[in-house]
């Protein structure tokens, strides 16, 4: 089992930056591919980044590409994703998960383990 606890959101205006962290206990991190996944008001729960377990391979949704960046500190066991330039569309619960495999799914159903959200709002 692995526990997955998000934090960082808040309120930022338009163009603004956060960095939002993921820690996890239990089982090593290393041993989880790693993703972030947003859910906006109204909307379904969508693929935002996603990083390999030992972090040479990295993904996007299209919207972020250049703007965000996933990293990951297996030895701190936390996944981090760097938001800049951030746009009032980026406002959502963000969600960290883990999935036990090499590289992150843009699936939600393939992950098993889930943090509790951390809310990211962006005002213009």
């Amino acid at each position: 089992q692995v526990q997955l606890v998000e934090s960082g959101g808040g309120l930022v205006q338009t163009g603004g930056s956060l960095r939002l962290s993921c820690a996890a206990s239990g089982r090593t991190l290393s041993s989880y591919a790693m993703g972030w996944f947003r859910q906006a008001p109204g909307k379904e729960r969508d693929f935002v980044a996603g990083i390999s377990r030992g972090g040479a391979i990295t993904s996007y949704v299209d919207s972020v590409k250049g703007r965000f960046t996933i990293s990951r500190d297996n030895g701190k066991n936390t996944v981090y994703l760097q938001m800049n330039a951030l746009k009032p569309e980026d406002t959502a619960i963000y969600y960290c998960a883990a999935d036990q495999s090499i590289v992150a799914s843009h699936d939600p159903k393939f992950y098993d383990y889930w943090g509790q959200g951390t809310q990211v709002t962006v005002s213009s």
